[in-house]
């Protein structure tokens, strides 16, 4: 009861307290505020340059496929075939990852975890210039899981030609203990199998810098690159993506051209300058 009587007497004295102090508030005279001076503008400061500028690199040229053909320049004789009817100048693997094999005519590359690249490279010949057509037939085969032709390889370097089994194909540049490059792609396109099991024929045509791409005879798409200018040799390969855990596929019937070609370039008409002559005065 005492608690309950102190709590009352509070709130009716903070009550008059308050009433209070509002009276007087409001009967004093409030300042008058004058006009507020104009702001001067603050003076500009410098620009700091935080970071120099630098070259932009130059675009390469990428050329996708369009309703107007693009020929096989300077398409010459067959340099190699090869029936796989041997493994002598392939490189064949067995391991707890996967196996490269040859045999009934094909070399199959069959991938047993995820993220597996696994290839198989041919000893010779070592090519510069060329056209390499190769069939692929993926048995199993889904999603990111990709395949296709490795090409200008040595043992630092190679540029694959991927078709991957969601229907798209990219060509990438691979260096040796590092992640590949993208340099084109990837195109969606109505050539590349979705999926397994599947069959398409593979066009590399190639000359100094210049890149072209085929699937069944049809041109996909091409690309002016100069990572790699020397000559290298072929292979192929197989990889699974990171949620797949198992592929196959195979490949038959090699054929390599020869290309001879080279790329227009504007010519430099030559001008004669006319020599300075002096007139003598007399």
């Amino acid at each position: 009861m005492r608690y309950k009587y102190l709590r009352s007497f509070s709130i009716v004295l903070f009550s008059i307290i308050f009433l209070s102090l509002s009276a007087c508030l409001s009967s004093q005279t409030q300042p008058t505020l004058g006009p507020l001076a104009e702001a001067s503008p603050a003076p500009p400061t410098a620009t700091i340059q935080w970071f120099l500028p630098t070259a932009t690199a130059t675009p390469q040229v990428i050329q996708i496929a369009t309703y107007t053909p693009v020929p096989l320049s300077g398409i010459g004789g067959i340099i190699a075939t090869d029936d796989f009817s041997s493994d002598i100048a392939w490189n064949t693997i067995e391991s707890g990852e996967g196996s490269v094999n040859i045999s009934r005519n094909r070399i199959t590359i069959a991938v047993k975890e995820p993220e597996i690249y696994l290839f198989s490279l041919r000893n010779e010949p070592l090519l510069g210039d060329f056209y390499l057509e190769i069939d692929a037939h993926p048995a199993l085969c889904k999603g990111g899981d990709s395949y296709g032709l490795i090409f200008r390889a040595s043992s630092d370097a190679h540029y694959k030609y991927a078709l991957a089994c969601d229907g798209t194909l990219r060509l990438e540049y691979k260096k040796a203990y590092n992640r590949p490059r993208l340099l084109a792609g990837p195109f969606g396109s109505a050539n590349a199998p979705l999926g397994s099991p599947g069959d398409v024929r593979l066009g590399v045509w190639m000359a100094g810098s210049e890149m072209r791409f085929y699937l069944n005879d049809r041109f996909q798409f091409a690309i002016t690159d100069r990572l790699l200018s020397d000559a290298g040799t072929i292979g192929v390969f197989a990889q699974t993506a990171p949620e797949n855990s198992a592929m196959t596929v195979t490949f038959s019937n090699l054929v390599l051209h020869s290309v001879g070609y080279t790329s227009p370039t504007p010519t430099i008409t030559p001008t004669e300058t006319p020599v300075p002559t002096s007139t003598k005065i007399e």
